[in-house]
């Protein structure tokens, strides 16, 4: 959550600074160039504490110490297999013993 307000906080910077370059006729280019230095600068000395915040975020989920991502399927998945073992103790579940694709 804090890498994504880092980010929209950087892009409330950059859209209005490069409107205003665009306005001036600086060129689309030059508009863009302009306007993401300026959005850095402006953000680097004004949100530290957010980029930090952010930079720890990314930090942890990809340092491999953080939780698996999991999507709404799988999480039913899971649930249902422990399901199906709580209720027949008999079946055993091997999920490294998938079917080899063709």
């Amino acid at each position: 959550m804090a890498f994504l307000k880092y980010s929209l906080i950087r892009l409330a910077l950059f859209v209005p600074l490069f409107a205003l370059f665009v306005y001036l006729q600086l060129g689309w280019l030059l508009a863009v160039l302009c306007a993401g230095m300026m959005a850095f600068a402006i953000s680097y000395l004004f949100f530290q504490k957010q980029r930090d915040a952010a930079a720890a975020t990314l930090h942890n989920r990809f340092s491999g110490k953080a939780k698996p991502l999991r999507s709404a399927g799988e999480v039913a998945d899971a649930d249902a297999e422990d399901r199906l073992v709580d209720a027949h103790p008999e079946i055993t579940v091997h999920p490294d013993n998938r079917p080899k694709d063709s």
